[in-house]
């Protein structure tokens, strides 16, 4: 068998083209994305009370749906948001991997129970029942250029010429529009002239309604009809209007005298918008954004493309002064960062192929294992295409560092070959078969060694289960493949390249080699020497045992390291009460903070939106700063996070507003920003001061600890606002109705939706609200009339008393109770691990009873992480000690194998921990693969002393030779990997961060697991087969 493919050249190399062809078949088809679908499924529940105050939200629309959508089958936890501009928005978190249509449904289902209980005009609204892609691929500006369009024709361009063909693009999920101006028919009420008409607003409502109808008018000649009948018409008439004129046309009361009061007589009706409460801008420019979201599973660098030549094509058909641009692009990070991955996958590979021409001094022999690194990497993508995976940071990943592993096969093949040719002169196809015989065993045993480390990680849930499983099983494909090649081409190249050396060596070659001899000598005292002092090496490994618990303890711990993604987002928060105007006077401060510091190329603003909780409020706005190219962008100080250490400072000196900047989130989906996310829980029903007071104390008291900074949350409870109160038996007495004042209030202040009309091919809404400088005022309030039963007008300042009060803009929950979000980040220096649990600490010290915290987003996913990390590597270290015992039939021989991983875990951390990086989640997938590294290494030294053993040597000299002989491609296997992987540690552009991590863990570990382990595990043999033989050990 060993010798059937060295017999059949041919067939090997029809294999090889084979698994090239199809791996490289499968590259063009295969989705790309940063990550793998690891942003947890979620569904967003919104509804408009129009005109009601965020307490009043709470309290009638999202207490009763929250309550019936809590503990629905797959939820993680439920946050919501009720404000002041009368919206609700309910965002329902999933375990990852739940089913997205069927929680959607669940959802629905639930929500249609809590419909009954909500007010009546919530209902006529609608409550929306969303699948939330919680991917933003990109957003697409619509701007004018020259001025002559504004924000109203800009925001219904979209509305019905854009959206409709953006949605049809495979893969778009929903989309967002920022600055959005829908048409609404806006009935503009005078209340003076009502008044003096002895009119109201439900005069006009019913007015409207009455009028404004679709009819369907039935026809002529539809049967049953008499014989003989030879036409059927079909009648329509004016029902559902359509213009300004014919609403201006509406009648609201016919007198005696044969005349009519019409709605142009009390009020004045446009065509408008539906809000006003936002409004976008770029670069200081008016604009209206479409934010695109991604569908899970689509192709995020496709899905961009489509879009953008979407967009040129509707481009053809603008009308004059109307253009557009693509500002924030996510893919174009994407993009970058894979770029930079594949260079650093060219890079490894010349790196590994000049490690192993140093080493076998031969081209013919070098071009072996130049073949089939390709062979092993392409053929991947056909199993990663198999397993439905994607092209993604984690994918490539394991592609660069199993490069350095997919030549370790080849190159155990090739050595052991040529070495073979030199020392016995025997031609090679004899040598080959020689070689392959001596090392199939441990080529089969060490590749499934490292598979089966990744078996418990294929197992592992949620989020780090998914980031650990496309990275693990992507190396095991690898190796799989790899393992093939070793078993039949490389044995057929190696019969029909290798020759035996003749002529002179290359000086630097001979100086090579005299080097080596020189370290093999040395290498062969220390051996000796400590195998006689073998206590002394049993003492050491037991303090670096000590040693490794400890660094385990001292690197700080994280989740995903923070990239500069191009882009960060500002939170602005004005004073209480401030109104959108003077919101974008803040903003326009900040904007030119922004412009003016080096680094920075665009700026979105978005005036009236809350950031951290999607609410409309007046007093908050949010900005989104692009950044120039990475390539423009090389020192600490041009990058996103020393351009947010600069301008948080200059922030600080903006007078009052709170202007707060946040990196992007690692992983889109898991939050709105980068950093923590901290949810204080009123649990005991305290009050909103009481929570606002405590959430304050947490944010000024945690800004003063040396692991956080940036502590902020958008929630305040001092909003100034007007309390009504009604005088209920003066106006019952009058012969007035309380509703009849509930609806003028709404009518006049708070806009009414009364019913819908259709234009351009769209249905939009008809609001009446009283004209602008009726509602300027706290005083206008009294100025406003309701009608008794007996017909007579009476002011309301007779009936009521108005008193300022303060209360919150927004009310937010998490999993039903009154909560706050903290948002904050790490102090420079510290990492995540250590700002939660600074966290965790100041609320041990700060909440009173009766308030508890929980913690949502990145952060959630961190702890749920790093609970996981230590099974893991117990359960795969468990997995490696279990199949190395089956396969050697043996308990003590594993344990000699797995001696090698605690010095490879101890390097990586030292190196994580000397470079100032965390022990996250790359991190922590390095370790894992350290784990079938080392045992890999350790295994070639322990199969090669136990044929040598069994061969009849003793246990010492066994030991010896097995240590002397596996040297040379011991090193060279450990020198390509340990090069392969530099590119990681040195990375620079976009993804360096998470290639930092990842590199500096594996190199680290690799460089000192190999250089212990060489005498480590010998030692070790030696002692443990001495101890199993039970024979004293004698040395001569």
């Amino acid at each position: 068998m060993v010798d059937f493919f060295i017999n059949r050249p041919v067939l090997a190399t029809v294999l090889a083209i084979l698994i090239t062809l199809i791996g490289g078949i499968s590259i063009p088809i295969l989705p790309i994305a940063q990550f793998p679908e690891i942003s947890p499924p979620t569904v967003n529940v919104s509804a408009t009370f129009t005109g009601a105050s965020s307490e009043v939200v709470e309290e009638t629309v999202t207490t009763p749906i929250e309550e019936q959508i809590n503990g629905v089958e797959g939820m993680t936890y439920m946050s919501s948001d009720s404000s002041n501009d009368g919206t609700m928005s309910i965002n329902v978190t999933f375990d990852i991997g739940y089913d997205l249509d069927i929680a959607a449904v669940d959802v629905q289902n639930r929500v249609q129970l809590a419909t009954p209980r909500v007010p009546e005009e919530v209902s006529k609204y609608g409550i929306s029942v969303n699948k939330q892609s919680t991917s933003l691929i990109l957003a697409v500006n619509l701007i004018s250029p020259d001025g002559s369009r504004d924000d109203l024709f800009l925001s219904n361009y979209i509305d019905i010429h854009i959206s409709d063909v953006l949605k049809r693009i495979p893969g778009v999920g929903n989309l967002t529009i920022w600055g959005e101006r829908e048409y609404s028919m806006r009935i503009w009420l005078d209340p003076d002239k009502l008044a003096s008409l002895a009119l109201t607003t439900t005069d006009v409502a019913n007015a409207i309604e009455e009028q404004n109808v679709q009819v369907a008018a039935g026809s002529i000649g539809q049967p049953p009809i008499p014989k003989g009948q030879q036409f059927q018409f079909t009648i329509t008439t004016l029902g559902r209007l359509e213009t300004v004129e014919e609403f201006e046309d509406i009648i609201i009361r016919a007198n005696p005298d044969g005349s009519v009061v019409r709605i142009k007589d009390v009020a004045t009706v446009e065509l408008g918008a539906e809000t006003y409460t936002t409004k976008a801008e770029l670069d200081g420019g008016n604009t209206v954004g479409i934010g695109t979201y991604q569908l899970p599973g689509a192709n995020a660098l496709d899905l961009a493309k489509e879009i953008r030549a979407a967009m040129e094509l509707l481009k053809e058909n603008f009308p004059s002064g109307v253009d557009y641009a693509i500002i924030y692009d996510t893919t174009e990070f994407v993009t970058e960062s894979i770029k930079e991955v594949v260079i650093t996958l060219f890079e490894a590979f010349i790196l590994v192929f000049i490690v192993v021409f140093i080493f076998l001094q031969n081209f013919r022999a070098t071009l072996i294992p130049a073949i089939t690194i390709p062979v092993s990497l392409i053929g991947t993508f056909a199993l990663i295409n198999a397993l439905g995976f994607s092209i993604n940071t984690l994918t490539l990943f394991g592609l660069v560092l199993a490069i350095g592993l997919v030549v370790d096969d080849a190159i155990v093949v090739v050595e052991n070959a040529s070495r073979l040719i030199q020392e016995k002169g025997v031609s090679s196809r004899e040598a080959t078969s020689a070689a392959m015989k001596e090392v199939t065993g441990p080529i089969v045993a060490t590749s499934l060694v490292l598979m089966a480390v990744f078996v418990p990680v294929s197992f592992m849930p949620g989020i780090t289960g998914q980031l650990y499983r496309q990275f693990a099983l992507t190396i095991a494909c690898s190796v799989a493949i790899s393992t093939i090649n070793a078993l039949t081409l490389s044995p057929a190249l190696c019969a029909l390249f290798l020759r035996k050396e003749t002529g002179k060596k290359f000086w630097f070659f001979k100086k090579f080699d005299q080097g080596f001899d020189w370290f093999k000598d040395r290498y062969h005292g220390w051996v000796v020497a400590l195998t006689t002092r073998w206590k002394i090496v049993v003492g050491v490994f037991a303090a670096l045992m000590v040693l490794t618990y400890f660094i385990f303890t001292v690197v700080p711990t994280g989740f995903v390291p923070e990239e500069d993604q191009g882009y960060f987002i500002i939170n602005v928060q004005g004073p209480e009460g401030s109104s959108l105007e003077r919101t974008e006077e803040t903003m326009q401060e900040v904007y030119n903070i922004l412009m003016s510091t080096p680094g920075v190329a665009h700026i979105v603003s978005i005036a009236g939106l809350n950031f951290l909780t999607s609410a409309s409020d007046s007093n908050t706005g949010a900005m989104f700063a692009v950044l120039e190219p990475w390539g423009k962008r090389k020192s600490y100080a041009l990058s996103v996070f020393g351009i947010i250490e600069r301008v948080r400072k200059e922030f600080a000196g903006i007078q009052g507003a709170v202007v707060v900047p946040f990196n992007a989130p690692p992983i889109q989906g898991l939050s709105s920003t980068g950093g923590f996310q901290f949810e204080l829980e009123d649990r005991s029903s305290l009050g909103i001061q009481t929570l606002a007071n405590v959430t304050n104390e947490m944010i000024e008291k945690g800004n003063q600890t040396p692991e956080l900074t940036g502590l902020f949350s958008s929630f305040t409870a001092d909003v100034p606002g007007i309390y009504v109160e009604l005088d209920r038996t003066k106006a019952k007495t009058q012969g007035i109705a309380i509703s009849d004042i509930f609806d003028t209030l709404q009518a006049y202040l708070g806009a009414l939706y009364v019913n819908d009309f259709n234009k351009f091919g769209r249905v939009y809404r008809v609001f009446m609200q009283a004209e602008d400088s009726y509602r300027a005022k706290v005083d206008d309030i009294s100025r406003l009339y309701v009608r008794t039963q007996a017909g007579d007008m009476v002011p309301l300042s007779t009936l009521i008393e108005v008193k300022e009060i303060v209360g919150p803009e927004t009310v937010t929950h998490y999993n039903l109770y009154r909560s706050t979000e903290i948002d904050g980040d790490s102090a420079s220096g510290y990492s995540s691990g250590q700002a939660i649990a600074a966290m965790e600490k100041l609320a041990e010290e700060v909440l009173p009873e009766g308030m508890g915290y929980e913690w949502s987003g990145t952060s959630y996913q961190e702890i749920k992480a790093g609970n996981i990390a230590p099974l893991i590597f117990a359960l795969s270290i468990v997995f490696v000690f279990l199949f190395l015992a089956a396969l050697y039939e043996s308990w003590a021989m594993p344990f000699m194998v797995m001696l090698a991983v605690p010095l490879a875990l101890l390097g990586a951390m030292l190196a994580q921990y000397f470079r100032g990086l965390t022990n996250d989640v790359y991190c922590q997938i390095g370790l894992v693969m350290l784990i079938g590294l080392a045992s890999k290494n350790a295994i070639l030294i322990v199969e090669f002393a136990k044929q040598r053993r069994e061969d009849g040597l003793p246990v010492i000299e066994a030991a010896m030779q097995a240590a002397m002989i596996r040297l040379r491609p011991i090193l060279m296997t450990a020198f390509a990997f340990i090069l392969g992987v530099f590119p990681l540690v040195i990375a620079s552009g976009a993804g360096a961060q998470s290639r930092h991590s990842l590199g500096t863990a594996v190199f680290g570990g690799m460089i000192l697991s190999t250089m212990l382990s060489l005498i480590v595990v010998p030692v070790f043999y030696v002692v443990i087969e001495n101890l199993r033989e039970r024979k004293p050990k004698t040395v001569t």
